[in-house]
């Protein structure tokens, strides 16, 4: 197809140099992709290097420990990716006698593979002719032929898919793939897309219509709840009181600062009035520390505040998970990132 020549043509001279596309080895591909979801090449790029350096091979990484992967993947948000890598990385160990597979069939059977990473992973190691289908794909087709059909939606799934595998090349379909998707990261973006030099310009539908701006169409999914969490930062000789999160909730078993949530927004006398407060921290003194900072994760807003507590007099009543942990051993606990971004601002400048 055209489409596809014309992309290949154009990827051949103006795609970016990134480090995983030059190998065929799948692992690293795979580390690739999973790190890469749902986020920037710009910041994903230095996690890449640190899971490449720190386990080089799917065995290593079988083999660590979940509060070691915890630690290094903090930061990234989406903390059930690592998890699920961990499972993928034991499910090649024990169901693939320790060879990371390469057929689509064989690696979408893997813990958190769906069929996007399956078709990256596929084709760009043994260029098995699978297409792939992420938001710069959606784009890209979207607005060159003119589909208004919700990409999330099951029709709308069903009609990419059928499209992408049609017009996917047949000779080179993990260059193509390759070629689609930085095209639309690049050239084809979301907002300012660059049309005056866009090599599908002159067949491109959105473009004749005026409609670039109106592809593709995506249904708005469901509101997202708020939270709202007050964080206290209680430090003791050097050390700092953290609690270990349960396994049924958001950001499970990582790290934080003793934690209140309320139901409202709340100020800081209406705090002290929460029965909670009074248990754990009675009568002692805490004052706020910088501004709220508004979190968002998927379908969840969280609203934190954070304070720091004044306890000369040893008053706090502690919860038997919360434990004192000094600067070396903090540093190797597992933080999810709106902790982690905290203590890199108020504590490491």
């Amino acid at each position: 197809m055209i489409i596809a020549d014309e992309l290949i043509n154009w990827y051949r001279n103006n795609g970016r140099d990134l480090p995983w596309r030059h190998t065929k080895d799948p692992y690293i591909i795979w580390l690739s992709e999973i790190i890469l979801q749902q986020t920037r090449v710009e910041q994903g790029m230095p996690y890449f290097y640190r899971f490449v350096e720190s386990y080089p091979n799917v065995k290593a990484f079988a083999e660590a420990g979940e509060g070691e992967l915890l630690r290094l993947w903090q930061g990234l948000g989406y903390y059930s990716r690592v998890r699920n890598m961990h499972k993928a990385a034991k499910m090649v160990m024990s169901d693939f006698e320790c060879v990371f597979p390469t057929q689509y069939e064989e690696v979408i059977k893997l813990s958190g593979v769906g069929e996007y990473t399956a078709a990256a992973i596929s084709s760009f190691s043994i260029n098995e002719k699978k297409a792939v289908l992420d938001g710069n794909v959606f784009r890209v087709l979207s607005r060159y032929f003119g589909i208004d059909t919700p990409i999330n939606s099951t029709s709308g799934k069903k009609q990419f898919l059928a499209l992408a595998n049609e017009v996917i090349s047949d000779s080179h379909p993990g260059l193509y793939n390759q070629a689609i998707m930085d095209f639309g990261a690049t050239v084809c973006k979301p907002k300012a897309p660059d049309c005056e030099n866009c090599v599908l310009s002159l067949d491109c539908v959105a473009l004749k219509n005026g409609l670039v701006a109106n592809l593709p169409v995506k249904i708005k999914g469901k509101s997202s709840r708020n939270r709202y969490f007050h964080y206290f930062v209680v430090e003791k000789e050097g050390a700092y009181l953290f609690a270990k999160r349960g396994e049924n909730d958001v950001w499970a078993n990582m790290y934080e600062f003793p934690l209140i949530e309320t139901q409202q927004e709340v100020s800081l006398e209406e705090l002290k009035e929460q029965d909670e407060y009074k248990v754990y921290f009675g009568d002692v003194e805490i004052e706020e520390i910088g501004e709220p900072i508004k979190h968002i994760l998927s379908h969840q807003n969280i609203y934190a505040r954070f304070y720091r507590v004044v306890d000369e007099q040893n008053n706090i009543e502690k919860k038997p998970s919360w434990n004192y942990y000094n600067s070396d051993n903090l540093d190797k606990l597992a933080k999810h990132k709106l902790i982690f971004s905290f203590i890199n601002k108020y504590f490491m400048n």
